[in-house]
């Protein structure tokens, strides 16, 4: 009878231990990927990646203080602008060009023909959330649309720097997004147009933000107050 109290106490404590073991578990996997300054811009995948996760993204609290040294200004003329004057779409190698290596790069399952063109993948959104599974439903578009880089600056660069900005895979100026969403917005600063899905608004202010900073562009008034309160939606 001993040996079976043993036995038995023995058993609890190991249902005991498991328990806990479990617990800690189940915490941990709660509080992942919700700390401070979150990309906040949608759930992660099953390879626990972000998809709206951009190259060089800075974190809500560095990008209000590249926000505060921002030149603000009137918009320049629009005079002498075009869009080849910032030459896109350039070759990275191996036949792909930016447009498909960022396709590559924000998709799922992405497959290439032998010209790197997407014939199959899905894509999710930032700025309305849905997924798209085919390449000619979404656009690659520039963060800060290269008509605003010319108000703000860029009418005063050779088209080098320009060719920089407009094929930027380094910064967060370029992210695949739906056709319609990219078409709706233009060329409009975010006082002019957000993003549909109020969860994009800390990851597009905080993407806006660095590219306008890295490439020293100018900012109006009312762009800043819209950006600050896109920063404002950031958690943490």
């Amino acid at each position: 009878m001993r040996k079976l109290r043993h036995a038995g106490a023995g058993a609890r404590a190991v249902v005991r231990a498991a328990a806990v073991a479990t617990a800690a578990v189940v915490a941990l996997a709660g509080t992942a990927g919700c700390g401070k300054d979150d990309a906040g811009g949608g759930k992660p995948d099953a390879k626990g990646k972000d998809p709206f996760t951009l190259p060089g993204l800075p974190p809500a609290g560095q990008a209000r203080t590249q926000l505060a040294g921002l030149k603000e200004e009137a918009p320049h003329s629009m005079s002498g602008y075009s869009r080849a004057a910032f030459p896109h779409w350039a070759q990275q190698g191996n036949k792909c060009d930016t447009r498909e290596t960022v396709l590559e790069r924000d998709g799922k399952d992405v497959k290439r023909d032998a010209e790197c063109r997407a014939v199959s993948g899905s894509w999710r959104s930032l700025y309305d959330g849905k997924t798209y599974t085919k390449a000619a439903q979404v656009d690659i578009d520039h963060i800060v649309p290269l008509a605003n880089a010319w108000r703000s600056g860029a009418d005063k660069w050779d088209n080098t720097r320009r060719k920089a900005l407009a094929n930027d895979l380094t910064h967060p100026q370029l992210l695949t997004v739906s056709a319609a969403t990219n078409r709706s917005k233009g060329d409009q600063s975010p006082d002019q147009w957000q993003p549909p899905d109020r969860a994009s608004w800390c990851v597009y202010g905080r993407a806006w933000v660095s590219v306008k900073s890295t490439y020293a562009l100018s900012i109006t008034a009312d762009e800043r107050r819209t950006l600050t309160k896109m920063l404002d939606s950031c958690t943490g």
